[in-house]
């Protein structure tokens, strides 16, 4: 059980609030670079800030203020430029760094005021990896974007997801060290909402690990052997919001205290015998979480994630809960993100900021296994397996994928 104190400390995420300073000294996902592909300037909401973040015409990302610094006119209207963003009103130009290049008439009728060099906007730098924009919004010298392995990864179909979710980022997060709500929630719950009466296997013994780059959960469940890489690697809560489960990641993005963008990123490997595959872009698609009728969505694995994150509330109240031995890994987690935050106001880099560029470059994270070993299998050998023939028909974790994914999907793993 925590205070009102200490879990508002976990939860807000303001620029002036001890978490929000905490989270802007990573690199944050927000956003896939194939969004900007058709139109290239999108609103954004992240960490309690309003921006925009723009593709202009020489290929460079910016991130800036949504409000333009003429006259606060809102830039999502405005248009890219060779070097930067134009706002739409009286046409002043920013670029990625937040100088104001131009400003239009003050250029023509008084150019010697030059006063374009003494107005300036919000900016922070982004960059792309593996089809994923990453932005830092904390205090310079930023650290290094860590190249997670997988990211290097060659030859397979990638795809990123996102979703809209209406509560706190902080109650996503701690499902990610939190490994009995497997048992429960996806495959008990899944039972019942398929009209079956049977129970899944118990899970029997429970370990936490705190490692470089966040915290492990291992686990033996009844039937699996000590010498199982789900007990001798586990899974990983990837610091500061992510979650690691070997051939794809789930940020949970703070958009604001009471909303949460989820965004995961998606690799799969085609079979063996299909024929070698290269990808241009990487699509981007909105899983929807509610159906026809306003219910939350309960069919897909992050679905039925969703379903018990919103269902806390906005912001869970931790003064109310009950914790008990399976929540080990939440309560490690709490106790580092407060130690880390302590460090921050001691003048200390947080857990996992990487300043080396050799080690950014590719950084290995352990493996529990590439799914079933897919590209080690034939096609007729992916038609029997009793999770891939699964995937060749629906996106298994994110419910909505749409045809033209599903469409690209198949005929990268060689089927159309």
């Amino acid at each position: 059980m925590l205070t009102a104190e200490q879990n508002r400390a976990l939860t807000e995420v303001g620029p002036d609030k001890p978490m929000g300073k905490l989270l802007r000294r990573y690199w944050i996902p927000f956003c896939g670079a194939s969004e900007l592909e058709k139109t290239p300037v999108k609103a954004v909401r992240l960490l309690c800030e309003d921006l925009v973040v723009y593709r202009d015409l020489d290929g460079a990302y910016g991130l800036v203020d949504r409000h333009c610094a003429h006259r606060r006119a809102d830039l999502s209207y405005g248009f890219v430029e060779k070097c930067g963003l134009r706002c739409n009103y009286h046409g002043w130009l920013v670029n990625h760094r937040g100088d104001v290049v131009e400003i239009p008439y003050d250029d023509t009728a008084h150019p010697k005021q030059n006063l374009k060099s003494q107005a300036k906007t919000k900016a922070y730098p982004v960059k792309e990896c593996a089809g994923l924009l990453f932005a830092y919004m904390g205090p310079s010298p930023a650290p290094e974007l860590p190249v997670w392995a997988p990211f290097t990864w060659q030859g397979g179909f990638r795809e990123i997801v996102r979703s809209d979710i209406p509560c706190n980022w902080f109650q996503c997060q701690e499902n990610s060290c939190d490994p009995v709500h497997f048992e429960w929630m996806h495959d008990n719950w899944s039972q019942r909402l398929n009209d079956s009466f049977e129970y899944s296997t118990k899970h029997l013994q429970l370990a936490f690990d705190e490692v470089e780059y966040g915290h492990a959960y291992r686990r033996v469940r009844e039937g699996q052997e000590e010498n199982s890489p789900l007990w001798t690697i586990g899974r990983l809560a990837l610091w500061p919001i992510g979650f690691y489960l070997g051939e794809h990641f789930e940020w949970r993005v703070p958009v604001d205290d009471e909303n949460t963008l989820s965004l995961a990123w998606f690799y799969s490997q085609p079979p063996k015998d299909a024929k070698p595959f290269e990808q241009p872009s990487v699509p981007v698609w909105e899983s929807p979480i509610t159906d026809e009728n306003g219910r939350w969505v309960t069919s897909h694995v992050i679905n039925q994630d969703i379903v018990a994150w919103v269902g806390q509330g906005r912001i869970a109240d931790r003064t109310k809960e009950f914790l008990a031995a399976s929540d080990r890994g939440i309560m490690m987690m709490r106790k580092r993100y407060f130690e880390d935050m302590k460090r921050i106001e001691e003048g200390k880099d947080p857990k996992g900021v990487i300043r080396d560029p050799e080690v950014a470059k590719c950084v290995p994270l352990a493996l529990v296994g590439r799914v079933s070993g897919a590209g080690e299998l034939t096609m007729e050998e992916w038609k029997t397996h009793p999770f891939l023939k699964l995937r060749l028909l629906d996106h298994r974790h994110c419910y909505g994928q749409p045809k033209d994914v599903r469409a690209a999907f198949r005929q990268a793993m060689g089927f159309d």
